[in-house]
């Protein structure tokens, strides 16, 4: 499979009340598809935050937007473009990050997580000096993380919850 290149075509979301900013990497194929976050139906993204909010599982992208919005949650990606074969983080290459400022400048964001350790170290090398602020990696939901079980996710996640009052 050929590396191709791809520019990040999906508007962050968040809102004046978001508190916690979650970055992931780069939109997987299937959900560069779908036009929303975390498409793919193996991600357990959406799963593990129902079950964090004590709620249904979203279906719909307005179902998932409320989710986030209602419960303080922005949401983006450590990258707006660079070259990547499939979804497959450890193929990343020439990396442009993306422009997170805006968020932080209109939102009351007290923690910063990145979802998976690609998202970390992209997270580390570019946006770091940018922001001043250090983010707290969370185990990747992604279905490659397989020696994660989904209860783990949920108990390793709960740290979101615990971030409204400080920086994480």
């Amino acid at each position: 499979m050929e590396s191709k290149h791809i520019v990040h075509n999906l508007e962050p979301v968040y809102d004046s009340r978001s508190r916690v900013l979650i970055l992931g990497s780069l939109p997987s194929v299937r959900s560069r598809e779908q036009r929303f976050f975390y498409g793919h139906p193996q991600n357990r993204f959406w799963r593990v935050l129902a079950a964090l909010f004590k709620s249904d599982v979203p279906q719909t992208i307005s179902e998932k937007k409320y989710l986030l919005l209602e419960n303080g949650i922005a949401l983006w990606d450590v990258i707006s473009e660079c070259d990547i074969i499939g979804s497959s983080d450890a193929s990343i290459k020439n990396v442009i990050p993306t422009d997170i400022t805006p968020i932080l400048d209109s939102a009351n964001i007290s923690g910063i997580f990145v979802n998976g350790a690609a998202a970390g170290k992209i997270y580390k090398k570019h946006q770091l000096s940018v922001t001043g602020r250090e983010a707290a990696v969370l185990p990747s939901t992604s279905p490659a993380n397989a020696s994660w079980s989904f209860e783990r996710l949920v108990e390793a996640w709960q740290m979101i919850l615990k971030c409204e009052d400080k920086n994480v």
